[in-house]
This record gives C-alpha cells, sequence and structure tokens, in this order.
C-alpha cells in the first residue's frame, strides 16, 4: 500500500474511532514520522512547463514530454513528471478497440451439395506492387470451387453479385460460412442473405479453423498458383488463376475425395443421388399397383349372413 493511501486510512480510523496517532500508524504498521510529514517541495514550474509542451504536442504522452525535458536541460525523475502529468490532467484518452463477439459455430459433416459455401479473401500483388485481392467460394461438400475473383478491392455488393451469378447456375445454398471481414458484416451483405433466405455462419475473431474448407483450399491456391506465378498485371492475374480454378476442378485429384476430381465426385454424388429417386418413385409405384390389385367394392352378404341377421333383429 501506498504511504498517501496509507496516510488516507489513518486520518479516516482517527476520525471514526477517536484513536491516537501512536495507536493508529501501530494497526497500519506506519511509522509516526511518515504519518506527520509534510511535503514542502513545489511542483508549480513542472506543472506549467508540462502544460506547456503537452499544448504544443497534444499527443504526447509523460515519456516523450520527459525527454523533450531532458533535450532542454531539466534534470527530472520520469516518476515525478509522471505524478505531476497525472495531477495536472494530461493523461491521454485512448479508444478501447471494440471486439466483434461471435459464437463459436463449428465445422458440421455436410451430406450434400449446396448445403454451405466457405467464403474468404486471399492475397497477392502484381508487378508493379499493387495489391490484388481474390474472392473463393468453395462449396463445402463437393470441394468445388465455385468463384475465383480477382480484383484490387471488394465492395459487399461485389461480393453478392457473384454469389448471385453462381445461384443462377447451380441453385441457392443452405448457408454461407464467412469471417468478420467488412465485406462480410455489412448490412448490404446482412440484409440480402435475409432476403435470399440464406443462413449467413460467421466464424469467430481469430479462429480460421472454424472455416477450414476454405482455408486448405487456400492453401493449395498460395502453393500451386500464387507463389509460382508472375503477374504482371490485374488482366495477367486473372488469367491465371481462372486457369488454374479449372484445373482445380477438372484435372487435380482431391485426397479427402478418394483422389477424385471435384467435379467428377459431385458428378458421381447426382447420378447416386438420381438413382435413388428413380428407385423410390418406382417402389411407389408398385405399392400403388399392389393396392390396386385389391376390390374395393364390398362383398355380397352370403345366406347364413343374412339368416343371421335375420335372426337377431326382434
Amino acid at each position: 500500500m501506498e504511504l498517501v493511501n496509507q496516510r488516507a486510512d489513518a486520518d479516516w480510523l482517527r476520525g471514526t474511532y477517536a484513536a491516537s496517532e501512536r495507536r493508529v500508524c501501530g494497526l497500519l504498521t506506519m511509522a509516526v514520522s511518515s504519518y506527520r510529514y509534510r511535503t514542502i517541495r513545489c511542483d508549480d514550474e513542472l506543472r506549467a512547463r508540462l502544460v506547456e509542451l503537452a499544448r504544443e504536442k497534444p499527443r504526447f504522452g509523460y515519456r516523450r514530454l520527459h525527454v523533450l525535458l531532458l533535450r532542454a536541460g531539466e534534470a527530472v525523475n520520469h516518476k515525478r513528471v509522471h505524478r505531476v502529468y497525472r495531477e495536472a490532467g494530461l493523461s491521454l484518452r485512448r479508444k478501447k478497440r471494440k471486439h466483434c463477439v461471435r459464437v463459436g459455430q463449428p465445422l458440421v459433416e455436410r451430406t450434400a451439395a449446396n448445403q454451405e459455401w466457405a467464403l474468404d479473401f486471399a492475397h497477392d500483388a502484381v508487378e508493379c506492387g499493387r495489391a490484388i485481392r481474390v474472392l473463393s467460394v468453395v462449396d463445402a461438400y463437393t470441394r468445388e470451387c465455385l468463384a475465383l475473383e480477382v480484383d484490387t478491392g471488394f465492395a459487399s455488393r461485389r461480393v453478392t453479385r457473384v454469389l448471385e451469378a453462381i445461384m443462377a447456375e447451380r441453385g441457392q445454398p443452405g448457408s454461407v460460412r464467412c469471417d468478420n471481414g467488412p465485406e462480410f458484416t455489412s448490412r448490404h451483405f446482412l440484409a440480402w442473405g435475409t432476403e435470399q433466405k440464406i443462413e449467413v455462419v460467421h466464424i469467430q475473431p481469430g479462429k480460421p479453423t472454424q472455416n477450414a474448407r476454405v482455408e486448405s483450399f487456400h492453401g493449395r491456391l498460395r502453393e500451386e498458383c500464387l507463389n509460382v506465378s508472375w503477374f504482371q498485371n490485374l488482366f495477367d492475374a486473372k488469367r491465371k488463376i481462372a486457369a488454374w480454378r479449372t484445373e482445380y476442378n477438372e484435372e487435380r485429384p482431391h485426397s479427402s475425395l478418394g483422389y477424385l476430381t471435384p467435379n467428377e465426385y459431385a458428378a458421381r454424388e447426382t447420378a447416386s443421388y438420381g438413382k435413388d429417386a428413380c428407385q423410390k418413385t418406382a417402389s411407389l409405384q408398385n405399392a400403388e399397383e399392389r393396392v390396386s390389385h385389391f376390390s374395393t367394392a364390398p362383398a355380397a352378404a352370403t345366406s347364413n349372413e343374412v339368416q343371421l341377421t335375420c335372426r337377431i333383429i326382434p
């Protein structure tokens, strides 16, 4: 406990319980001379100097102001500068960073195409040093790369246009999984998801493993395309990345798909789904035919049943 706080506690004890100085100091294990000490130093000159420097450099903290004092030839301890700096009310107000709070959304095993699309951005640069961004859209089940859009920047409306173009070809997804970038958290993107009745699943900040499928895809994109290609300009980057996307979907064996290409795996799943649908339709037709073989008209009553009925009637 600091000496200033001990003095305040001692004053409170003396005023509340009417105890003597020695009794209170003994309870607080503080010397009586320390309790009676009153400083005779004057910080008015240092305070005025700090206020003057703070007006010239309003974003300088006490450490930088202490350096300026030393440069001016004023030998003063940094702890004293800090104390006077705080007493003068010169402390800087720093804005606390707002952290996005998200509930963990673990990966769920998908059983069909278009149940979930994974979205994310990859970054690179062209020959002149200008940065480019690559928007990746991957199907979580078939591992197909649905889009690799390349440009220097993306707005949320550009992202929704890309998704709508994909939806026009293969239908609407059940959900999209993405991070907390400004493109995916804007009002336009959230309103678009609500309008299209698509669930937008945001992962927790700092946990890219919750979107591991597109992160794994970006590893292949980085190793097999971006790191081995030299992009002269934006148009060259679009051409080379589009060629690699075609190779990825149609030629590259995928280990998690039994070393089939994504297109081959998607075609096989579509064929098996169509075969199952045909079998279900045929079984329903057979069941209807078996039911139709049975007569629905009521059978004629026999003579014994008629006699029994007559006997029952009084």
